[in-house]
């Protein structure tokens, strides 16, 4: 986890170019996190609704952004 840990510090970084392009990679690294989760749950059988609770959002939002994969 060293390129999240070093991101997560650049993101404070007193550089605001520094700090937001920091940002922008975290932003990146979440989305991939999130749909190699994603992918997980619905391949343990998991079903729309559980996921959507477990990330805080509606089944629909959920379903609409992973869905089609």
């Amino acid at each position: 986890m060293t390129e999240a840990t070093d991101l997560a510090e650049s993101a404070g970084d007193r550089d605001p170019r520094v700090g937001l392009r920091a940002v922008a990679a975290l932003r990146r690294l979440l989305e991939r996190l999130e749909a190699i989760q994603v992918r997980s749950a619905r391949n343990q059988g998991w079903s729309w609704q559980e996921i959507a609770a477990e990330l805080g959002v509606s089944r629909q939002a959920v379903h609409k952004k992973y869905g089609r994969q």
